[in-house]
């Protein structure tokens, strides 16, 4: 869109307003636009303003420059046309305006020095190229001169002078030998800016004669080198020898060593000196002194900073450089040269001075007929630059007048523009230091609406990302440009959309339903013209796993993951990085698809690594650490320092910790005296500490080494450390664990734990070992023995007590004190029986047993506990004997009683009882004989029922195992099972005890009945036995079932049934669909049943329950009874259920009956009108 903008300016001689001005129109770069518009000429490429040549090649001088239509070109020389179709060694480019100058053909470089301008002209104008002064590049010789030799004093200073000879451009000077060697330069003997070589003070070492002074003059590739000057050097003791004859003895020994002197400037000379500079270019100022010492030199600006960022010192700060230098950098410089005798100084007063530099440099106008326009023209400068105007390279003041254009300072004014008005306008800023030449064209042009963008250009991005529509146009006037989505839809305005001056349509947050067809319409008086671009949104790219931070240890292996999401359209590339860089090439690498394995990782692996998915439209990255670990290194550098005889200092250096932190440090020592190659434990220190006081043994020959420690593992040793050698001493520590155990009647063992080799604190160790009997007043017999750790003591008393000691002694002394342990001679079998045996029946499987102890001097040992030997002689109730196995309890300590589980019920036992000590145990006490009670009996060895007819059954059973008493009877009891699986009445027989069999009759035929049966003694009934059996069924009732099942309306009406059920699942099914409740979930709900029925794990259908004692399975079709006899409070679990109330009893190893087995029933229920509810187990059969 245009802008208007008031211009207001004012002038003694003029008040100019335009009410209205029109911004310049700006044209597209588009290569066929440009080839059909015209355009004034454009200056394109020109030759620097200062062009110096090397005058053994052509000249080249460029001027480049385009417009419509292509632009003709002309040349003046110094002011004036320069014919260049007179002169046979120039020639001009064709299409082009650059000169070449044939030098090589016979022509002087030195007849073409000048100033060249170039003008480009066509039809809308004229643009002219800079004022490029042309000149020869000039490497004169060094004018022949003689040089004296340099005779100067030690510590003197002194200036070898270079004086290069002029040239074009200046040369670059260099000082060096003979071998083209450069001369080494320091703080005291340094180049100037000059070139000159400067010597603070002379050293004997200066002396030379090949210091040579080089010119390098580069536009000619070619270097002048001075003659060689030589320089001397005299000592005072060489000085004196030299003119010893001509002077006294007097001045001879009163002449001085070299003497310090204070600083002295070489240069600049004087307190003061002036310096000036232009803007941007670099700032150098220069300070050289002489003395002895060598001055130091030092730089402050007076009143001000150095400027940061841009100063530097050169030279060994003799040379303060500063870039880019402004008019801020003005001021005063002082530079310090100080010794220990003093300091001088020079002040340098800089000026910063500027060529002219733009502030707003005119730029090309492009206008419709009628518009109005600016060309602006601001430059500054130090002086300030005068501003001048040109049209079509004349002065604008004799240029051919436009009434459109008006002249005021540095602004041209155009209003109401006509196609004439084109033009080319020159801006010429200068000041005494240079000056700017700018063109600008004013081209009017009418121009109707153009759309550059192709047509149906389709634009791609990701979703919730800007969207840039491009609508590139041109014409004069300036098109206006509207925007419309769809083919119909209406203009687009709103927050939702940015309008850009270049027609450009942006979406800040491009959504799927942005995605469509955009059509662009730019307009202007002369006409109208459209496009359509299309814009799809896709989904973005995403990392939906990411890589994680990754410990690993040396040697193992670790994958990143990087999972993503993606547009379907768009084809992703999944790049990971190292570091910033690419992977390392090595197979180790493995790069999936959506991962990457590093196999055999080593401390190289170690780094960041970066998971990058590219598309076409958009890239993701993220980003994981990866630390490898590994156990530390081995400690190194291991120092002893503050050696005593009891203890050292050792410290060490610590390895790489192998990114685990280390925890601690073991440190180790080896016995090279005692144990060479074992190495010891010493002692181990945190982590943080490289330091640590060892304490130290005599006679020991020590060498240490030091492992570090962290999560990972231990290190590897260090080297070990130099050997320490300590000194010997007593002793310090006795012999541990000193026992006194006889392993005869009539002796005495004395048992210790040597020292160690380092503990012996000397050679010839040994043992004083010491004895006595206790409480009898008897002196201490001692005996001298080698280093061994026993000694015998033979013909003691059987088991009485000593007092017992064993002290160490080597070369040097006795270790201190020991203190005293008891022991005891050998012991000898117990003399004597408990006596006053007595057991007490508890129950029929539990027995306790009391003695009274043996008196302890009848044991003669230590009393171990005593031992029950029990046995079982017979079973009272078959009268038969078996292989007697016996039994034993120990009781331990001085105990007088103890039970004795596990007994048979209704047997008869014997038992004695024994004492014990060390060896072993006395004679027994008389046998003891006692018997058990009754118990009840096992269940019957088994239940067979045979012979099934129509109304009987026989039955079979075997005794029980264990009777544990005598048999008074056997209990049966049978109920029936209904085809509901309901049970019926519980009818129950008692049987005699000599009966084995039972023949039932007037039973139900076809009927299901379920038998129990239990044996019985005084003492109760025992556990019993079921099982189930089937009258057989009578063959006419069959046969008029089978008569019923085969008759027509029988099948008929099932048929019905089965139709109506079908429909009822129908209509249940679509209920259920719709979320309401049928009336068989209804009721289901109302009476949940409580328990869940199993089912088998092959086939999922219900299944069989069995005894827990026969395990048969029951005939298919028993279900649990309707009435829900069975509930949940009859538990199997309920140790009522199990055990005979609370008061439980012993089996015959003691365990109780009580407890949970599984096997024992509850009584069967008496038929559905009974209070008691049938046992689980039961319940359970009646299941198929």
């Amino acid at each position: 869109m245009m802008k208007k903008k008031s211009i207001y300016a004012s002038r003694a001689s003029l008040v100019l307003i335009l009410c209205q001005v029109i911004s310049a129109l700006d044209v597209p770069l588009d290569s066929k636009l440009l080839e059909e518009l015209l355009q004034p000429p454009t200056i394109t490429q020109q030759s620097p303003k200062d062009y110096i040549v090397d005058p053994r090649e052509n000249i080249v001088i460029q001027c480049e420059a385009k417009g419509k239509p292509p632009p003709s070109f002309s040349w003046t020389r110094n002011g004036t046309h320069f014919d260049i179709d007179k002169d046979a060694q120039v020639t001009m480019k064709p299409n082009s305006g650059t000169l070449v100058v044939n030098i090589m053909n016979g022509g002087k470089a030195e007849a073409y020095e000048g100033v060249y301008q170039c003008t480009a002209r066509n039809e809308r104008g004229a643009a002219i190229s800079n004022n490029i002064v042309i000149r020869p590049s000039r490497s004169p010789l060094w004018t022949k001169e003689k040089l004296e030799p340099n005779q100067v004093r030690e510590g003197d200073s002194l200036v070898l002078h270079c004086r290069p000879p002029v040239g074009l451009p200046p040369p670059i000077i260099f000082w060096m030998d003979n071998a083209f060697q450069r001369l080494p330069q320091s703080e005291r003997v340094s180049q100037g800016l000059n070139g000159d070589l400067y010597f603070s003070n002379v050293q004997p070492e200066d002396t030379r004669e090949d210091y040579i002074c080089y010119a390098r003059f580069n536009h000619t590739q070619t270097i002048q080198q001075k003659q060689p000057i030589s320089v001397k050097v005299f000592s005072m003791d060489s000085l004196n020898d030299t003119i010893a004859a001509n002077l006294s003895d007097t001045d001879i020994y009163g002449a001085k060593p070299v003497t310090e002197r204070p600083p002295v400037l070489l240069t600049p000379t004087g307190s003061t000196s002036t310096k000036v500079e232009l803007r941007g270019n670099v700032l150098l100022l220069e300070c050289i002194a002489a003395g002895l010492p060598t001055p130091v030199i030092r730089w402050i600006k007076e009143g001000g900073e150095l400027p940061a960022n841009r100063t530097f010192f050169e030279n060994f700060k003799k040379t303060l450089k500063i870039i880019d230098v402004s008019e801020a950098d003005s001021g005063n410089y002082k530079c310090i040269a100080r010794n220990t005798l003093g300091s001088a100084h020079h002040v340098i007063s800089v000026t910063v001075k500027a060529a002219p530099y733009w502030i707003t440099a005119p730029r090309n106008l492009v206008l419709s007929p009628g518009e109005h326009g600016t060309l602006i023209c601001r430059a500054n400068g130090n002086p300030k630059p005068n501003i001048s105007w040109l049209a079509n390279g004349v002065p604008i003041a004799i240029a051919p007048e436009d009434p459109s254009r008006k002249v005021d300072g540095d602004t041209i004014i155009f209003s109401h523009v006509q196609e004439r008005s084109s033009a080319v306008y020159q801006c010429n800023a200068s000041n005494e230091y240079g000056y700017l030449l700018a063109n600008a064209f004013v081209n009017v042009l009418a121009e109707p609406p153009r759309i550059l963008t192709p047509v149906n250009k389709l634009y791609q991005v990701i979703a919730d990302s800007p969207a840039l529509l491009d609508c590139a146009y041109f014409g004069s006037p300036k098109p206006e440009i509207e925007w419309f989505k769809g083919v119909k839809g209406s203009i687009l305005r709103g927050n939702e959309y940015v309008f850009h001056d270049n027609g450009t349509l942006e979406i800040p947050v491009a959504q799927k339903d942005s995605a469509g067809t955009y059509t662009c319409v730019a307009r202007n008086e002369l006409g109208k013209t459209q496009n359509e671009v299309q814009l799809e949104v896709k989904d973005p790219t995403m990392i939906i796993k990411q890589p994680e931070y990754q410990v690993i240890q040396r040697y193992g292996q670790v994958s990143f993951e990087c999972i993503i999401k993606h547009d379907s359209t768009l084809l992703p590339t999944i790049i990971w990085l190292k570091d910033n860089d690419e992977l390392p090439d090595d197979e180790r690498f493995l790069v999936g698809k959506d991962n990457l394995t590093i196999m055999n990782v080593t401390d190289k692996d170690d780094g960041t690594y970066t998971c990058i998915v590219n598309t076409t439209l958009d890239s993701v990255s993220a980003s994981a650490v990866l630390t490898v670990v590994a156990r530390p290194n081995p400690p190194f550098d291991l120092e002893l320092t503050g050696q005593l005889e009891r203890s050292i200092e050792l410290s060490w250096i610590p390895g790489d910790e192998n990114n685990s932190p280390i925890i601690s440090f073991v440190i180790e020592y080896e016995d090279g005296l005692h144990e060479p190659g074992v190495w010891h434990y010493q002692t181990e220190v945190p982590g943080s500490q490289t330091t640590v006081q060892l304490k130290l043994s005599p006679y020991v020959n020590y060498s240490f080494r030091v492992i570090a420690v962290n999560e990972i593992g231990r290190s590897q040793p260090s080297e070990p450390s130099e050997q320490y050698l300590t000194k010997s001493a007593n002793p310090d520590e006795n012999p541990s664990n000193v026992q006194g155990i006889g392993s005869e009647p009539d002796n005495l063992v004395i048992t210790w734990e040597s020292l160690k080799g380092f503990q012996s604190n000397g050679p010839g160790l040994q043992y004083k070992v010491s004895w006595r009997q206790k409480d009898v007043d008897d002196e201490w017999t001692s005996v001298i023995v080698a280093n061994v750790s026993k000694y015998i003591v033979s013909g003691t008393p059987t088991f009485v007590p000593y007092e017992i000691k064993v002290q160490a002694l080597n070369d040097l002394g006795y270790a201190p004190e020991p203190s005293e342990v008891i022991g005891h001679s050998g012991e000898d079998l117990p003399m004597v029986a408990p006596g006053n045996v007595q057991v007490y029946v508890i129950n029929s499987t539990l027995a306790k047993v009391h003695w009274d102890p043996v008196p302890l001097k009848t044991v003669r040992g230590h009393l171990q506990g005593y031992k029950v030997y029990y046995w079982k002689v017979q079973s009272l109730s078959r009268r038969s004997r078996r292989h007697v196995e016996k039994k034993i309890l120990t009781f331990r300590g001085n105990k007088t009683f103890g039970m004795l589980p596990g007994l048979e019920p209704y047997s008869s036992y014997k038992l004695n009882v024994r004492v014990v000590n060390g060896k072993g145990e006395g004679p027994a006490s008389p046998d003891k004989v006692f018997k058990t009670p009754e118990g009840v009996p096992s269940s019957p060895s088994f239940l067979k029922i045979t012979n099934p007819t129509l109304d009987s059954l026989t039955l079979e059973w075997g005794s029980p195992t264990h009777p544990n008493g005598v048999l008074t009877s056997y209990v049966l009891k049978f109920q029936p099972i209904n085809n509901t699986h309901e049970l019926g009445p519980l009818v129950e027989i008692r049987i005699p005890a000599n009966e084995s069999s039972l023949i039932l009759k007037n039973l139900n035929y076809s009927t299901r009945y379920k038998f129990y049966i239990n044996a019985q003694t005084s003492v109760g009934s025992g556990s019993q036995i079921t099982e189930e059996a089937v009258t057989i069924m009578d063959e006419a009732m069959a046969s008029r079932q089978v008569d019923i099942a085969t008759q027509g309306w029988f099948i008929g009406l099932m048929c019905a049934v089965a139709l109506l059920i079908l429909i009822l699942l129908i209509v249940c099914f679509i209920r259920r669909n719709k979320g309401g409740k049928y009336p068989v979930k209804e009721k289901e709900d109302a009476h949940a049943d409580p328990e869940i029925q199993p089912m088998k794990e092959d086939d999922g259908t219900f299944g069989e329950y069995s005894d827990a004692e026969d395990h048969k399975p029951l005939k298919k079709g028993s279900r649990t009874p309707s009435d829900r006899t069975v509930k949940k409070e009859d538990s199997d679990d309920s140790l009522v259920d199990y055990g005979e109330g609370v008061n439980g009893q012993f089996n015959e190893d003691g365990s109780f009956i009580g407890q949970y087995s599984g096997k024992k029933e509850k009584e069967p229920a008496e038929g559905n009108e009974s209070s008691e509810a049938p046992s689980p187990v039961n319940a359970m059969n009646s299941f198929v």
